[in-house]
């Protein structure tokens, strides 16, 4: 896992101008270079060369996904991206959608071309911990990668496996940047063997 993608879905939108999200980013960046790792990075939001996207997830080992939680889930500019680079890949990134013509109830979703590749998530939200954890909460203790059920899915259904999330929580009301890029270091070092 030595070619790293690192997708910064950041963005300027009402109170927030993408500086969290961009800390983490920059973060992974400076792991990775110091590690010796080979990365290319895309901004999301500055625009992006679709078919060179797909070249993108062909060549890296592991794509982290950085990104704010938008109205629980993905901002949309990380949707449109996906949807998007996702479409282009017909042929690449998956061949179908897994089902054959004699039998369509069966295998949906095997139809992925990048096996053996990972994925992770690296997010930032306003909500705190317990919002995630605790059954009598907004999120009925059913955790971030629940919210992210289909995003999940969508990288899954090109073959690639997750590596575990990483969440930055309270960053509108509590903001810790310099603890949180500090645990980010460590669950990147954690994750990758280091």
């Amino acid at each position: 896992m030595k070619k790293i993608l690192l997708l910064n879905g950041a963005k300027k939108f009402a109170h927030s101008d993408g500086r969290y999200n961009l800390t983490m980013h920059d973060t992974a960046l400076a792991f990775f270079d110091r590690q010796g790792f080979e990365v290319k990075v895309t901004h999301i939001d500055e625009g992006y060369d679709i078919a060179e996207e797909v070249e993108k997830f062909l060549w890296a080992d592991v794509i982290i996904y950085q990104m704010p939680g938008w109205w629980m889930g993905a901002p949309w500019i990380v949707k449109k991206y996906i949807d998007e680079v996702f479409t282009e890949g017909h042929g690449k990134l998956y061949a179908s959608d897994g089902r054959t013509r004699s039998d369509a109830s069966q295998r949906y979703g095997s139809g992925g071309l990048i096996h053996g590749k990972k994925y992770m998530l690296s997010l930032t939200w306003n909500a705190p911990q317990q919002a995630f954890d605790d059954p009598a909460d907004f999120f009925e203790g059913k955790g971030v990668d629940a919210v992210y059920f289909p995003f999940h899915k969508a990288n899954e259904f090109l073959g690639m496996t997750a590596l575990p999330t990483f969440l930055c929580v309270d960053v509108m009301k509590r903001p810790q940047p310099q603890e949180d890029a500090a645990r980010y270091e460590q669950h990147l070092k954690q994750v990758f063997g280091m």
